[in-house]
C-alpha cells in the first residue's frame, strides 16, 4: 500500500490537496502535526512513507539537519517540490539523502491544485544525471486533464526555445470557473477559459514548462528583465548557502538591480566579494547582485515557507515614493 506523509499545512492548496486526490487513489496517510525534521525523518521510517510533499525551504532543513543517517529512508519512492522554485541542487542532494526520486511540480490554488509535473516524460532522454537534475527542476509538463501554454500579451504561443519570456495560461478540468461573487477579479485574470497565472515562464519543444519569475518579481535593470528565479538558484549552488532571496533594489543610473539577501548554513563563512566571483561563471555580467546582504537566521516566511520578499523588498524602498524606478 502506498503511504503519502502529509508535510503541507492542511491551510494551503496542496495541504488539502493531496489528502483529498489521496483518499481516490485509496493511499494510506500519514499526518504531520508540526514540521520537525526530526519528526519527518522518524514517521518515514516507522510507517514506511513512500511520496511526501516539501517547498524547498522545508528541504534545506531536511538537509542540515542532524541525525538523518540513523534513519531507514528505504521506503520512499518520490519526493514531489513545490510552492517555490526548486534548483537543480536541491534536486540531486534530496536524492542523495533520501535515495529516491524527485521532482519539482506547479500549480495554483486556482488549479485545485497542480497543473504540471517534472515527471518522466517517455520523448524524453537525460544526457546525463546532471541533465536529469536540471529537468527534474523545472516545473514539468501538463499532467492528464490539463492544458497549458506560455504566451505574449496577445494570447499568441511563443517559440519553444528556452528563451523567449510569456506569462503561463492554464485551462483544465479541474481550473476554476471563476472567483466566488467576484465578477471583476474574474475578469482580471480569465480570457476565453484560460488561466493567466501571473508567472512568467519558457518552454522547450517537449512542452517542459521552465518559471522565471513572478510578474512582479522581474527585475528590469536598464531595459534588460533581470530574473530573481535564475539569480537565486545560482546563489543557492554555492555549498555555503541556506537560502536566500533576490529582489530589485532602486538604483539611480540603471533603475533597479538586484540585491541578494542570504543565509547560511550553520557554521559557513562567506563574503560578497567570494560570492560575487563564484557566480561570475554561473549568470550574466549584468544580472550579478549589486548588493549583497547577509542576513542572521531564516529569512521571513509564510505559515506555508514560502519566502516573503515584500518585506525584503520594502527595507531597500523605504523613503521612496514609488516601488519601481523608470
Amino acid at each position: 500500500c502506498a503511504v503519502e506523509l502529509h508535510t503541507i499545512p492542511l491551510f494551503h492548496a496542496n495541504g488539502w490537496g493531496r489528502p483529498q486526490s489521496g483518499v481516490m487513489a485509496g493511499l494510506k496517510h500519514v499526518m504531520v502535526r508540526r514540521f520537525e525534521p526530526a519528526t519527518v525523518f522518524h514517521l518515514i521510517q516507522e510507517e514506511r512513507a513512500t511520496a511526501m510533499s516539501l517547498v524547498p525551504t522545508m528541504a534545506n532543513a531536511l538537509l542540515i539537519a542532524p541525525g538523518a543517517g540513523q534513519y531507514d529512508f528505504s521506503s520512499l519512492r518520490q519526493i514531489h517540490l513545490g510552492g517555490a522554485a526548486a534548483s537543480p541542487e536541491l534536486v540531486e542532494r534530496l536524492e542523495k539523502l533520501f535515495g529516491c526520486e524527485v521532482m519539482a511540480g506547479y500549480g495554483l490554488t486556482e488549479t485545485a491544485p497542480v497543473a504540471t509535473s517534472a515527471r518522466t516524460k517517455g520523448t524524453v532522454r537525460y544526457a546525463d544525471d546532471a541533465d536529469r537534475h536540471r529537468r527534474r527542476a523545472m516545473a514539468g509538463w501538463a499532467i492528464p486533464g490539463v492544458e497549458i501554454r506560455v504566451v505574449d500579451p496577445e494570447m499568441r504561443d511563443l517559440p519553444r526555445d528556452m528563451a523567449s519570456i510569456g506569462e503561463v495560461v492554464v485551462r483544465g478540468d479541474h481550473v476554476m470557473d471563476g472567483y466566488f461573487k467576484d465578477p471583476a477579479g474574474t475578469a482580471a485574470v480569465m480570457t476565453g477559459g484560460w488561466l493567466h497565472t501571473g508567472d512568467m515562464a519558457v518552454w522547450d519543444q517537449e512542452n517542459y514548462i521552465h518559471i522565471v519569475d513572478r510578474k512582479k518579481d522581474i527585475i528590469i535593470s536598464g531595459g534588460e528583465n533581470i530574473s530573481s528565479i535564475e539569480v537565486e538558484k545560482a546563489i543557492s549552488a554555492h555549498p555555503a548557502v541556506l537560502e536566500c532571496a533576490v529582489v530589485a533594489a532602486p538604483d539611480p543610473k540603471w533603475g533597479e538591480v538586484p540585491a541578494a539577501c542570504v543565509a547560511l548554513k550553520p557554521g559557513q563563512k562567506l563574503g560578497p566579494e567570494e560570492l560575487l566571483t563564484f557566480l561570475e561563471t554561473r549568470i550574466a555580467r549584468f544580472k550579478l547582485p549589486r548588493v549583497v546582504e547577509f542576513v542572521e537566521g531564516p529569512l521571513p516566511k509564510t505559515g506555508t515557507g514560502k519566502i516573503v520578499k515584500r518585506e525584503l523588498r520594502e527595507k531597500f524602498w523605504q523613503g521612496k515614493e514609488r516601488r519601481v524606478q523608470g
